[in-house]
């Protein structure tokens, strides 16, 4: 597996958002170079391009560059963000009819751009993916569609902090979600099952993880998973199910020293995620 981060910043809520770039950066230095590529991000903050989503077009001209990353090399890459924008183009570009999605995030991220109190990206990326937000997001001339993710392949693991908008669309959507409250691996591979998939791809947000297992959190929510349980339940699914992709996102260190206390859990997902 290759690697390809991605500092974005842009699609977070938090006035701290910098720190996100900084985590990315701290993990690349620990990442093989020669498996590893740095896609740069815009360095304006962008603009909303009349919608309601802010710093829009930084968003989308990452995406952009994250894409012809991806497209130069078939092999299967980890994406290290950044913010959860990244995902945008990373889903899209391991997405076949066969996939099945497995959300490790405390946020469901399934805001609609009219739903989101924030404008953040960040929250809606999922949303985006399963086509809920393609009025806000401008196309190109002649650009073929995105692909979109049914919602029937969509497992959500870990998801705590729903707000009622959120809520309401996954459950008037059939989106499937595991608690994370006892969450057990087998859970996780038997919803995904469940879809009917033979491939998944894993996005890992790092806030699924309990504040008190990592400091570099943006938004911590408490009752999250232990480490050991997310990185059981990673191996447990890539040996059910081919692994097409990942994402591993939100890592925000308040400075170096904090991000080396972290390193160890991050590169023990890393490499449940890559090897």
């Amino acid at each position: 597996m290759r690697f390809v981060v991605v500092p974005q910043w842009q699609g977070s809520p938090s006035p701290r958002a910098m720190r996100l770039a900084e985590g990315a950066y701290s993990i690349l230095g620990d990442l093989p170079q020669s498996a590893t590529t740095l896609v740069e991000v815009p360095v304006g903050a962008g603009d909303s391009l009349g919608t309601r989503i802010h710093r829009l077009s930084s968003v989308l001209a990452t995406a952009e560059a994250v894409a012809l990353e991806l497209a130069a090399d078939d092999s299967p890459a980890l994406v290290v963000g950044g913010d959860c924008g990244v995902e945008l183009a990373a889903v899209r570009h391991a997405l076949t009819p066969e996939t099945a999605v497995v959300w490790f995030d405390a946020h469901p991220d399934l805001h609609s751009p009219r739903s989101s109190e924030s404008g953040a990206f960040s929250g809606m990326v999922l949303r985006a993916l399963l086509g809920g937000a393609s009025d806000d997001l401008p196309s190109r001339g002649d650009d073929p569609a995105p692909p979109v993710l049914d919602a029937g392949r969509v497992v959500l693991a870990g998801a705590r902090t729903f707000d009622e908008a959120e809520d309401a669309w996954a459950e008037s959507h059939g989106v499937a979600a595991v608690s994370s409250l006892d969450l057990s691996p087998q859970d996780v591979v038997d919803a995904v099952a469940a879809t009917g998939a033979t491939e998944v791809y894993l996005h890992v947000d790092l806030d699924v993880l309990d504040p008190g297992t990592l400091e570099g959190l943006l938004d911590p929510q408490p009752f999250g998973l232990e480490p050991t349980v997310l990185i059981e339940t990673i191996v447990a699914l890539k040996q059910r199910f081919t692994l097409v992709g990942a994402g591993l996102c939100s890592f925000a260190p308040v400075d170096a020293a904090a991000a080396a206390d972290d390193m160890g859990t991050v590169l023990r997902l890393v490499g449940a995620l890559s090897r």
